[in-house]
């Protein structure tokens, strides 16, 4: 069976392939079945609405089961910051880079006790007959002071769990410990549910 994962992010579809692939399901991007799927507007106020509206679209382009995920940065000593913003964070053109840089500016002054944070994956899951599954995943940790490591993307360099910033785990470390990690973790428990269901 084949799932359209509504990304441009080859990291983030290879981290969707790992799991999905031993439940016998073929992870693609829309770019491999020949469809250009158009940047969704994300109106959405929460990750769950947003990752909702990305995986609508693309079921809805090519009537294919669909996921989509939205993810980001919640920083406490920020008000929720940069939050569902996360990937545009430093402007119109954004890169991973200039985000997490903006935000060390942002909490040069800010003490090491008081630089908790957490990441935040929702994934929405359209099913071949237009039902859905919504799943929610969290990690939490703190904001370093300096980038550090050079695996993952995003705010991975300047985030730390249990010591270590994301950016020098392995794929398998931080499959372990990540927020988008437990969200495919109940995301596959509940697609397994639905393929026993659904045989």
């Amino acid at each position: 069976m084949e799932f359209i994962i509504a990304t441009n992010n080859a990291k983030k579809l290879k981290e969707l392939s790992r799991i999905l692939n031993p439940l016998g399901i073929n992870a693609v991007s829309a770019r491999e079945v020949g469809v250009n799927l158009d940047e969704v507007e994300e109106t959405g106020t929460t990750f769950e609405e947003n990752a909702f509206l990305k995986a609508n679209a693309a079921f809805t382009k090519t009537n294919m089961p669909a996921i989509a995920d939205d993810s980001g940065l919640c920083v406490d000593a920020l008000d929720g910051r940069p939050g569902i913003f996360s990937a545009r964070y430093s402007g119109e053109n954004a890169t991973d880079e200039s985000n997490y840089l903006k935000l060390l500016d942002e909490m040069k002054d800010v003490p090491a006790n008081e630089r908790t944070a957490y990441f935040n994956c929702s994934i929405c899951c359209i099913l071949p007959d237009g039902n859905k599954i919504e799943v929610n995943g969290k990690c939490f940790g703190e904001i370093a002071f300096e980038p550090n490591g050079n695996g993952g993307f995003g705010y991975d360099p300047v985030f730390m769990c249990n010591g270590k910033n994301f950016a020098e785990l392995s794929a398998e470390e931080k499959d372990a410990v990540s927020h988008r990690g437990q969200a495919l973790k109940k995301l596959k428990e509940e697609l397994e549910k639905y393929l026993i269901n659904n045989k």
